[in-house]
């Protein structure tokens, strides 16, 4: 079939790989020659919306795009400002007759997005927009009455069962487009990645590191060494039990397709609770989809909650306890050790995320979006969706079906998930020389025995600032008239 376009764009975004890449696949498939770009926004990258981990690391990302495609004669064409502007002129230089491009469901992503697909077409432009980012999109699992689902299980249940008949392959994206890339010098003088400082983040050596060399290398990983005991191991914050591809899932270092075939092959030859281990990391991969669908169908969700009566929650002004919180100093271990991983490492364990979103949303009655914002400034692997959601699930305020709200009890999640207290000692070195036991509550330490270790709280470590049975009772009395359920024992 001849090609329908001499020259096209492929305009990346969160997508930043050659590989199961399904706007470049179908770019390259319709045309003689392609040009690869990104757009750089500088109001969102210095707006305080996002943080140094996630600029850090998409900077990486475009490094290692970059190199990539200079290897094989090409280029990446690095713009900077309006993203219309930018890429009409690109067109323009390199006489594109089209863009391709793979959708996003954040409601920015989605204005931006029609605005310039609207703009393009009316310069004579094609412009295809691509399902890439997520496995299924949010119009492909619906119920029988057409309606999307808002619970996650049966929503699971309708995701596996199309698996059946209809898996999708990841893109053959790098076959089909390495001998249609554009040659450097038709590309022309673009700029060069940039620094995060240049951007007011600085730069750690703790914080991930993006690139899609990197991601291919941590499934292979993952899946042969830890993903058979994932079903276990991913609630444990001392072990390396989780996969962290999330920042590369975010910035499509590596495709969800990959992810998935990659899990299935792994999960036909295990059995027993290898087998359980797989079958449980494709249910967080199914979570993914599930949180983009809601984004997408709901999009209230990014302002206000889900569940309509949690608007009638009266939350806290607490600008203390919220600042105790982000620094990690609120005399709960399990807490402050969660958040410090974050605030150093750009990451969070996915149970602690849980824990700590608890703790702000219950024990401290503040509004889930002051955590929500914070978290987006932290995270390496911030997705509004996944983000969102699982606040909200926290919060009681999003798609959880339990007819209950869940209150955590910080001390007994420590107990249960860090038993001998290994995370909480290597996050807070204050609690290295604490016996297991006290380690998750020092407050309880005996005054002898504080003596002994020449411990002292409110010296080496805070004391708490709430005591978590009165918050409980506080939290049963704010949260129970508006959602007209009781709290859980967690």
């Amino acid at each position: 079939m001849p090609a329908s376009h001499r020259t096209s764009l492929v305009w990346f975004r969160r997508d930043l790989r050659l590989a199961d890449h399904v706007a470049l696949a179908r770019a390259a498939a319709a045309s003689e020659r392609v040009v690869c770009a990104f757009v750089l926004d500088p109001p969102l990258l210095r707006g305080g919306e996002i943080g140094a981990p996630l600029v850090a690391f998409f900077f990486d990302a475009l490094a290692e795009l970059r190199a990539n495609l200079r290897a094989r004669g090409s280029d990446l064409a690095l713009l900077e400002g309006d993203f219309l502007t930018e890429l009409a002129a690109l067109a323009e230089r390199t006489n594109a007759t089209a863009l391709y491009f793979n959708r996003d469901y954040e409601p920015a992503a989605l204005e931006r997005d029609a605005r310039v697909s609207e703009g393009l077409r009316a310069r004579g432009l094609g412009v295809e927009a691509s399902l890439d980012h997520v496995y299924y999109g949010a119009e492909e699992i619906r119920k029988a009455d057409g309606a999307p689902y808002t619970v996650f299980t049966p929503y699971k249940r309708r995701w596996l069962e199309r698996l059946e008949n209809d898996p999708r392959l990841p893109a053959a994206s790098f076959a089909a487009v390495e001998r249609k890339l554009a040659p450097r010098d038709a590309i022309g003088t673009t700029r060069d990645v940039p620094e995060p400082e240049a951007y007011g983040h600085a730069r750690s050596e703790a914080y991930p590191r993006g690139g899609e060399r990197r991601a291919n290398e941590l499934l292979a990983t993952f899946l042969a060494e830890r993903g058979g005991a994932y079903a276990t191991a991913r609630n444990l914050p001392a072990l390396e039990g989780t996969s962290h591809l999330s920042p590369h899932l975010r910035a499509g270092t590596i495709g969800v397709r990959t992810c998935v075939a990659a899990v299935l092959e792994a999960r036909r030859g295990a059995r027993g609770t290898r087998a359980t281990g797989f079958e449980t990391w494709l249910a967080e991969l199914i979570w993914r989809d599930f949180y983009q669908q809601i984004f997408a169908n709901f999009p209230h969700v990014a302002r206000e909650p889900f569940v309509a009566e949690a608007k009638r929650l009266r939350w806290r002004d607490d600008d203390e306890g919220f600042r105790a919180w982000c620094e990690g100093r609120t005399g709960y271990p399990i807490v402050d050790a969660a958040m410090t991983q974050l605030n150093v490492t750009g990451w969070m364990h996915n149970r602690l995320r849980m824990i700590v979103a608890s703790f702000l949303t219950k024990d401290l009655l503040i509004d889930y979006r002051r955590g929500e914002a914070y978290f987006a400034r932290r995270l390496a692997d911030h997705d509004a969706a996944a983000n969102n959601g699982g606040w909200q699930w926290s919060a009681s305020t999003g798609t959880d079906a339990a007819p209950y709200f869940r209150v955590f009890n910080p001390v007994l999640q420590s107990e249960k998930f860090d038993p001998d207290g290994a995370f909480i000692k290597r996050m807070l070195p204050a609690l290295a020389r604490l016996p297991a036991k006290a380690v998750h509550a020092p407050w309880t330490l005996a005054p002898l025995e504080a003596e002994a270790l020449e411990f002292r709280l409110g010296r080496d470590y805070p004391a708490p600032i709430v005591d978590h049975a009165a918050a409980r009772v506080r939290a049963l009395a704010a949260f129970a008239p508006v959602l007209g359920k009781q709290a859980s024992k967690t």
